[in-house]
């Protein structure tokens, strides 16, 4: 996200790669790619992944072939499906030889946004449930949009954006300028967990209508700066109680366009990994979801 946090609303992000193998999950992502593509004015870059670097020691070439030709034609599909949709927007293809979250991860770059299917075939058959998604979004520098539900949902107007603190700003200038880009209303949602089942002693804890103004009052602080980057953005914030801070995000996002939260990477040393909240939120969502790297997380080598 280096071109939101560097000038906050002066410039956008920049373009948009997709992956795709020809599945229905993924035509409906190239698709919403290309609507975002179209918003940003910004190229598509339409990639397909075969694996077969990893896999030509058990390849003849004769095969080898044979899938970079079936690729070159899913994408030639692809391509021909957003240039009806969307004239407008510039198409390059990618048909890479490297695995599938490899090859989206070289795509989009630095600045780049990565969008991906909920389903697949192929080489993107893991993109959401299985480790080449949740790679994806753990490594990514830029936002990954993970495009959620089964059925073709009508717009609704919405931009849901889950607050906890400073880290989530990146977060939330996207979502705010997604939602400007959409003319939606920017709807900031903040969950705070009160203990649960704590009995009799229940006098020795803040009154929970304390706790709740003072998170309000937090959430309105962090949001202050993006109202003025915004000025004609409508926004509304919603504190919320809950059990779960996941679950409140995934009931927000049913009548939401996007649900965007922030990626709190785990640093330890076997892997990076995405924070149980946009774990679950990738999981469980019924509708398209942004994970967005914080501004302190630090980005892993694009490894194979």
């Amino acid at each position: 996200m280096a071109n939101i946090a560097s000038a906050p609303g002066t410039e956008t992000p920049g373009p948009v790669a997709v992956g795709t193998d020809g599945s229905a999950h993924a035509t409906k992502a190239v698709l919403w790619a290309a609507g975002e593509a179209e918003a940003r004015k910004q190229p598509l870059n339409i990639v397909h992944a075969t694996d077969t670097e990893a896999r030509a020691r058990h390849l003849s070439s004769d095969a080898v072939r044979l899938v970079l030709d079936s690729g070159g034609s899913l994408l030639d599909e692809a391509a021909g499906e957003v240039r009806g949709a969307f004239p407008g927007v510039p198409v390059a293809m990618t048909l890479s030889e490297a695995g599938a979250a490899e090859s989206l991860l070289r795509a989009a770059g630095v600045d780049g946004t990565i969008v991906v299917g909920s389903r697949g075939l192929g080489g993107f058959s893991a993109l959401l449930l299985g480790s080449v998604g949740l790679r994806v979004a753990a490594r990514a520098e830029g936002p990954v949009i993970v495009v959620r539900g089964d059925a073709e949902p009508a717009a609704t107007g919405v931009v849901v954006v889950g607050v906890r603190d400073d880290r989530d700003l990146d977060a939330l200038r996207f979502a705010a300028w997604t939602a400007q880009q959409r003319k939606a209303l920017l709807r900031v949602l903040s969950a705070w967990m009160f203990l649960q089942n704590v009995g009799s002693m229940a006098p020795m804890f803040d009154d929970a209508s304390e706790i709740a103004a003072a998170q309000l009052a937090e959430t309105s602080r962090i949001v202050a700066p993006v109202r003025k980057e915004f000025p004609d953005l409508a926004v509304t914030e919603h504190i919320v109680r809950a059990v779960s801070a996941a679950g409140a995000l995934v009931e927000a996002a049913a009548d939401a366009d996007l649900l965007v939260v922030g990626a709190r990477r785990s640093t330890h040393a076997i892997g990076s990994r995405l924070g149980p909240v946009a774990h679950a939120v990738l999981h469980h969502a019924p509708r398209p979801v942004a994970v967005v790297p914080h501004r302190d997380a630090t980005p892993r080598a694009h490894e194979g």
